[in-house]
């Protein structure tokens, strides 16, 4: 999973070798870049890698480390010096998760920043992707009846448009999910225009909605996820923010930032440049393509003049 509710950090204990230190940071020591395990943290890890090792800087890459709560105990803790995390994670590492703020990218992203500087963490330039959760629909569907946001979405639907969602059991009771998006957009989907997957995560959806597996012609998916364009599907915008924005962004120790200003600024194009389109574009080299992550990132980095 790229982001997960997190009940509880506290009882996460790591023993990731005693170079872990959470104090100040020497110049010389080299800078020690995690990620999470899935395929968006491992390109995201290999872009820090990158740009930071073509800066000459020091790099111990300790990519696809864990799960977020692994990784992120592992910042706090000094064991490794610098992630890629989502801002929407802030939510349940402050334990906020009922605050609007967190439905704002720039609300979410401050919220998160204020509150882990206490942790002795820097938040720097977020992305301009959320990778939430979403609906999509075959393209060929949303062209034909000029559908771009959850607006049209609903409304096209109480209007009677033919309409099948594969998604999860879990995207389809909870609450936060699709109940939300119905209540939002004023529409509904009875038992006929649903396909429950047991067990159903984004692949098996975007798969389904792609081969019009019992009808369906829509996915439950995650916003960046790489197979939704290789499968001819199309993201509804969320214009009304029912969902949490879950924008990418570097998370730093503020003593390797001490020791190494120049991160914030090296890092800071590459996240800019990294929109919803570009990370499912991206993400699908890997996923649908097989590319190793890592020449995906050197090779991106490279069209984009960020390497010198």
């Amino acid at each position: 999973m790229r982001h997960s509710l997190i009940a509880s950090l506290a009882a996460v204990t790591l023993t990731l070798g005693a170079a872990g230190q959470a104090g100040a940071q020497s110049h010389e020591d080299p800078i020690r870049v995690a990620s999470k395990i899935d395929t968006e943290g491992s390109l995201l890890g290999n872009m820090i890698v990158d740009v930071l090792e073509n800066a000459g800087l020091d790099v111990d890459s300790r990519l696809q480390l864990g799960p977020t709560n692994i990784v992120r105990q592992a910042l706090l803790s000094g064991d490794i010096d610098l992630y890629p995390e989502y801002t929407g994670n802030g939510a349940f590492f402050t334990d906020t998760a009922d605050d609007p703020a967190w439905k704002d990218a720039d609300e979410g992203y401050a919220s998160i920043r204020d509150a882990d500087q206490a942790n002795g963490l820097v938040w720097l330039t977020p992305a301009p992707a959320n990778n939430t959760w979403a609906i999509a629909l075959r393209q060929d569907v949303a062209e034909d009846n000029d559908l771009a946001s959850m607006a049209d979405f609903g409304e096209w639907v109480s209007d009677g448009g033919e309409v099948k969602l594969a998604a999860s059991a879990e995207f389809v009771e909870s609450d936060a999910a699709l109940p939300s998006f119905q209540r939002a957009y004023d529409f509904t989907l009875n038992e006929d225009q649903l396909l429950v997957l047991s067990g159903g995560n984004t692949a098996a959806t975007i798969r389904a909605a792609a081969e019009g597996t019992s009808g369906t012609n829509a996915a439950m998916v995650y916003g960046t996820d790489g197979a939704i364009a290789a499968a001819g599907l199309q993201v509804m915008d969320d214009p009304q923010g029912v969902q949490m924005v879950y924008a990418p962004a570097p998370v730093v120790r503020q003593a390797t930032l001490d020791a190494h200003p120049e991160i914030a600024d090296l890092l800071a194009p590459v996240f800019e440049s990294l929109d919803r389109e570009t990370l499912q574009t991206l993400n699908g080299r890997i996923q649908v393509d097989g590319l190793p992550a890592d020449q995906v990132a050197h090779d991106y980095l490279v069209e984009q003049g960020l390497l010198d």
